[in-house]
């Protein structure tokens, strides 16, 4: 990974290189000058560095030279910049000869005779020889020389130059490889990803790091890149409020909330606006009447994400989001006035975006690196944004904000109706599998993944649901045991449980719980501090899977620990369970393994409809009413599609007759 000609050529002289050349002319140690102004360069200590570094800077200033038709001025700068260095400083190091004759004892002599004593004991000194002026004069003029070169050569910095016209051609070439060829994009990735920007980069630490942030700071003034303070600290000690000053507001690619959309995209004078008088919003601008309308869909349980907002919501934020920027951005037309052409043309945006609005889902909103899109939407995907931006459009033409919908003029992609219970369940072996790997799990992460993973089969939760699930959420009720003939009480009363969940929509439903899970729950409980139930109110916000080793560590345990701090995140739970489903494949083979790779929380969710309806293990297959409600499906046709009975049936109809091979 050698620099090539080519890119050793691109590297441009700044102040910096003209200040080390004056320094080693005035004598200064090569090493220390070389620590003072180049640091970005490498390490002073590295002798063979800094030599083949003033070889590169000699030719390089030499050459403008040339280039400035002062051919005498590059001879001037060719010679031996470090050995008249050293000679003025020896020089200037000796005494004078009246400081010798007096130091001597030599006043009474003659001026012959204390040249001679002098010479004998500087025999490196020409005394007062002609050689020395000679000397002085050559750096003199070399100096000159500098500084004129200095002011018709030097460059500063600029955002779009090259990170080789910099920086160290090796460090260079490995920062081009991992995608940052210029300067704009080396400080995007640092202020994007932080203090440790530099781990996915090979051949670059920490110290190399340090040098180039430094250096950067160091230049902002000419660059306009300024990195954040956010640079030189830890992650997991910066605040909320400091990750959200990293990106300022523009008309860039940004998100919703820094979005500053011109004057005359604002859709104050949208073509499509509609009445004034007749409107039922306050949205002056179609910005804010994109925020009245997600403020109407903000209905998500508190703790499913930031400020209380549920996946649903942070879902419809992201098309409203996307759409807006691409009017703004690319269409450079206001949001009212989109027509039915205009819709057609985001569709096929959405189908083909551009790379640069692309990027890692793993970037926060509060990064430069951020981007509305990880690539082209799938059809499905597709599918969910036009019904998303067609409730959209249907809300402000009811408020009389706009006088019509141009996406309910736009065709769905087809939707094969895949059958959702084959297609993304556990059969029963899988899930058996699942469950002898997780009685492995011995530390406290992975006794917590266990009970979630549980809790995702007994109940059929959404990701979102069991991870803003708290104790007191919980409800014991009293019911029959069994149901007798016609309806009538047929045994004694047992007690249950039910788990309050506030799902899609905001709509409220209750799901029975296994009673063996709240026992264990209360288990985990005591042994952390939390004695006496579930049923204890001051335990009413503890999460149901609490990280309760971290309160432990945090807040000395006990019921100071019952706090929303202790909630596991969607996405904290998500990688948990992506990476437990990933272990347990490699214990399996063929078809088996490839779907416990591809499996997610959602799939727990489908293994709990699919299992359920169908009765498998020797158990009673459940009504699909009861297994709608746990799910919290709107249709019952929704739910039906889990039951795979009939198919089944028919395949082993099929296969009797005709023969399984």
């Amino acid at each position: 990974m050698r620099p090539t000609a080519a890119q050793r050529r691109q590297r441009k002289l700044s102040s910096a290189h003209f200040a080390f050349v004056r320094a080693l002319i005035q004598g200064v140690e090569p090493a220390r000058a070389f620590a003072q102004y180049l640091q970005l360069e490498g390490e002073a200590s590295d002798l063979r560095l800094v030599k083949k570094t003033i070889r590169w800077i000699r030719d390089e200033i030499a050459a403008a030279a040339r280039r400035e038709k002062r051919p005498g001025t590059a001879r001037l700068v060719l010679m031996d910049l470090q050995s008249l260095g050293a000679a003025r400083a020896v020089a200037e190091a000796l005494p004078t000869l009246a400081e010798f004759a007096a130091a001597q004892g030599l006043e009474d002599f003659s001026e012959e005779e204390q040249l001679e004593a002098y010479a004998s004991a500087y025999p490196q000194a020409s005394s007062r020889s002609a050689a020395p002026a000679r000397r002085e004069r050559l750096i003199r003029r070399q100096l000159e020389a500098i500084t004129w070169l200095e002011k018709n050569v030097a460059q500063a910095p600029a955002p779009g130059d090259p990170v080789g016209a910099w920086l160290n051609p090796l460090l260079a070439v490995r920062l081009e490889k991992s995608g940052l060829p210029t300067l704009f994009t080396l400080a995007e990735r640092i202020n994007g990803l932080g203090l440790t920007w530099y781990r996915a980069i090979p051949g670059v630490g920490a110290r190399k790091a340090e040098r180039i942030v430094t250096w950067l700071r160091e230049h902002a003034l000419f660059t306009g890149l300024v990195l954040g303070a956010h640079v030189g600290i830890p992650r997991r000690q910066l605040s909320a409020q400091a990750l959200v000053q990293v990106v300022s507001p523009a008309t860039a690619l940004v998100p919703l909330e820094k979005l500053q959309v011109p004057a005359h995209l604002s859709g104050v004078n949208g073509r499509y606006r509609g009445p004034p008088a007749q409107c039922l919003l306050d949205a002056a601008d179609d910005y804010q009447a994109v925020l009245a309308w997600l403020a109407s869909k903000r209905r998500g349980p508190v703790g499913a994400g930031a400020a209380g907002e549920g996946a649903t919501h942070r879902a419809y934020r992201k098309e409203a989001e996307r759409l807006l920027l691409w009017c703004v951005l690319e269409r450079e037309k206001a949001l009212s006035s989109l027509s039915v052409e205009d819709a057609s043309a985001y569709v096929a945006f959405l189908q083909a975006p551009p790379t640069g609005w692309c990027g890692s889902k793993a970037h926060g909103r509060w990064s430069p690196l951020w981007r509305p899109m990880e690539g082209a939407l799938s059809d499905a995907a597709l599918r969910y944004a036009l019904r998303v931006l067609t409730g959209l459009f249907d809300f402000l033409r009811d408020q009389a904000y706009l006088v019509g919908n141009p996406f309910s003029a736009v065709a769905m992609p087809a939707d094969p109706r895949m059958r959702l219970g084959s297609q993304r369940a556990l059969t029963l072996k899988q899930w058996l599998h699942l469950v002898q790997c997780l009685k492995k799990e011995t530390t406290e992460p992975g006794q917590r993944l266990a009970r979630a993973v549980a809790w995702f089969y007994a109940t059929g939760l959404r990701l979102s649901e069991l991870a803003a699930a708290s104790v007191g959420d919980l409800q014991v009720v009293e019911y029959e045991e069994r149901e007798g003939q016609g309806g009538q009480s047929g045994g004694g009363l047992v007690r249950g449980w039910l788990l309050g969940v506030r799902g899609k929509g905001g709509k409220w439903r209750e799901v029975p719980v296994p009673p063996a899970l709240i026992r264990e729950l209360e288990d985990v409980m005591a042994r952390h501090g939390y004695a006496g139930g579930v049923e204890r109110s001051e335990y009413a916000q503890l999460p149901l899977i609490a990280r309760f080793e971290e309160a432990s560590a945090g807040k000395g345990g006990g019921t100071d620990g019952a706090a929303a701090g202790l909630r596991w995140s969607t996405s904290g739970l998500t990688k948990a369970l992506k990476a437990f489903f990933a272990r347990a494949a490699l214990e399996l083979d063929g078809l088996d393994a490839q779907r416990l790779v591809t499996a997610s929380a959602h799939w727990l969710r489908h293994t709990h409809a699919s299992h359920t309806l169908n009765g498998v293990g020797g158990r009673p297959a459940v009504a699909p009413q009861v297994v709608q409600n746990n799910l919290g499906h709107a249709s019952l046709a929704t739910t039906s599609a889990y039951m795979h009975t009939e198919r089944d049936a028919r395949l082993r109809a099929m296969g009797n007759y005709f023969g399984q091979t």
